[in-house]
């Protein structure tokens, strides 16, 4: 692929005393990466470098850069974000760390809304010490909703074997049933179909959507929302021509495997779709923001600050999401070719 045709993807550090860093640097340690992206880095060099050291990998090189107006093409590229050589404590969040955060994904979002990069892989923050004046959410998902000025969005879990989405996302589990309502379950499937059809190039996507409570309600017995909520959402969707089918009971359709027979999956909370996720695709699966103008992924776990800083975190999940980006933006791109 010709150089001036690779697509620039921005990566933000997440919290640098977990393992994003060591992630990044292991994905981009192979040079392979460079043959089809030019990957730009928002940290700073000095905790990159730190990090190539601490790892040993000493045939990683990268390019330093003030900004991302002048990328070198043929290598990995730094955007340094700040001028502080932050102490780095592997398995301790501080407040250094979440500012470290904060600032290289909104450097990474203002070049991504600039144009100045084509896409976005986020590396895990602590959602705790990130929080600040500027940064009010309870996650990723949210910021770059409210960043990129979407009505909503939809967190989309994708493996090879698996794709989960979430009708709603980090809220407690107390006020799920307060969210619920017809009209957020349709927007939600409807976002999960278009992105099925447009970012994954199936022509007429088959969802399957969970039930809230046990055995789907029970006809009522255990709870109403599948009749009152659930229900007459599919019922729209289904006279429109959609294939959406359910409410089905989580444990039973995951225990008989009937995830195989569809596209994607709807659950209607975060833990009911993402245990079984998880538990089926954790070192592959990806974290894929679909209903947004800008296609940005992230691995499908967190900064593992158990094990950061010990050479032990896997890298496959960061690699995954890089290249998913890459894939996501190349179909968006021919879509738009065609249509025009």
């Amino acid at each position: 692929m010709e150089q001036k045709n690779k697509l620039k993807i921005g990566i933000s550090l997440g919290d640098f005393n977990g393992i994003g860093p060591e992630v990044i640097v292991k994905t981009l340690a192979d040079n392979r990466v460079l043959n089809y992206c030019i990957p730009v880095i928002y940290a700073s060099g000095y905790i990159i470098n730190k990090t190539r050291k601490s790892l040993g990998l000493d045939n990683f090189s990268f390019q330093q850069q003030k900004s991302a107006d002048n990328l070198d093409l043929r290598k990995t590229n730094v955007v340094n974000c700040w001028d502080e050589d932050y102490e780095i404590t592997p398995g301790t969040p501080t407040k250094e760390s979440g500012q470290a955060a904060l600032r290289s994904l909104q450097a990474a979002c203002a070049d991504l809304k600039a144009g100045k990069i084509d896409g976005l892989v986020t590396a895990p923050i602590d959602k705790d010490n990130i929080q600040s004046e500027d940064f009010h959410f309870p996650g990723h998902t949210e910021f770059l909703t409210s960043y990129f000025e979407a009505p909503e969005s939809l967190m989309f879990l994708v493996s090879d074997s698996l794709r989960v989405a979430t009708a709603t996302g980090h809220i407690p589990l107390k006020d799920v049933p307060h969210k619920l309502t017809p009209e957020l379950l349709i927007l939600k499937i409807t976002f999960l179909l278009s992105s099925l059809k447009r970012d994954f190039g199936i022509l007429k996507p088959r969802v399957a959507v969970l039930g809230l409570n046990p055995h789907a309600g029970e006809n009522g017995l255990l709870g109403k929302e599948e009749e009152e909520i659930i229900n007459p959402a599919l019922k729209q969707l289904r006279d429109k021509g959609n294939l959406v089918f359910g409410p089905f009971p989580a444990d039973g359709f995951f225990g008989t495997g009937h995830y195989n027979k569809v596209d994607a999956v709807l659950s209607m909370y975060h833990d009911q779709g993402l245990i079984p996720f998880k538990t089926l695709a954790f070192e592959k699966g990806v974290n894929f923001t679909a209903g947004l103008p800008i296609v940005r992924t992230s691995p499908d776990h967190g900064t593992a600050y158990d094990i950061a800083g010990k050479n032990l975190a896997q890298e496959t999940s960061f690699r995954e999401a890089l290249f998913l980006a890459c894939d996501i933006i190349r179909k968006r791109t021919t879509e738009m070719n065609t249509s025009v």
